[in-house]
């Protein structure tokens, strides 16, 4: 398929992820006075409640409706920006949250699998659909113009940038690598980090799930 993501674009996003990790203060405005960003949380990840930004989304999706964060409210949403072409970090990411969406059994139904395209260029809908369908088939794709696309990514501080192949359309994509997790209320809660695992994120949803039977 063309547009594989190189091993340069693989160890940028990793770099990127760990970054974030690491000097979140500096790269995420608003962290600093989050919860969880000083003392020790209870999550696996990144514990981000109380971020001043991820807290509007608005995309259509692969039967042209426009969605936003407000329509999943009610369920834990995984969302990770990324796109058909990479072969490694996304369907690496969507087949672990397909895995811990299958491990919590019953209350995997109120989990909500988000995919968002940072290359529309190439991801049409029809693409899109049978993608994340490959994954689960309750996983929702979305897509926006390429200026719709810059909107939610700064949103959601994702950083993105194209990387030219040999041939116009063998580019591949540069992108941060985590995913963001959001509650039941729409609030965003949790970064996660590439390579954290399925345990991780079933423990993580785990608790949010209790959080939302209260």
């Amino acid at each position: 398929m063309a547009g594989l993501i190189s091993r340069r674009a693989f160890g940028v996003a990793a770099a990127l992820t760990a970054l974030f990790t690491l000097a979140g203060c500096d790269r995420v405005p608003g962290l600093a006075g989050v919860a969880g960003s000083g003392g020790k949380s209870s999550f696996k990840a990144i514990d981000i409640t109380g971020a001043d930004y991820g807290r509007e989304l608005s995309l259509t999706d692969t039967e042209g409706r426009r969605r936003t964060l407000a329509d999943f409210r009610g369920k834990i949403v995984v969302l990770f920006f990324g796109f058909t072409h990479c072969p490694d970090v996304c369907p690496t990411t969507m087949v672990e949250l397909a895995e811990a969406k299958r491990q919590l059994g019953a209350d995997g139904e109120r989990i909500q699998g988000i995919f968002v395209t940072i290359d529309p260029e190439r991801d049409t809908p029809e693409l899109l659909k049978a993608y994340v369908s490959n994954f689960d088939p309750s996983f929702v794709a979305l897509r926006g113009d390429a200026e719709e696309t810059k909107k939610a990514a700064r949103e959601f501080k994702v950083f993105y940038a194209k990387v030219p192949g040999k041939t116009p359309d063998s580019y591949t994509m540069d992108h941060t690598a985590g995913s963001y997790v959001i509650d039941a209320q729409g609030r965003l809660r949790l970064f996660t980090r590439y390579g954290s695992g399925v345990q991780a994120l079933v423990d993580d949803l785990k608790l949010l799930l209790a959080e939302a039977k209260g």
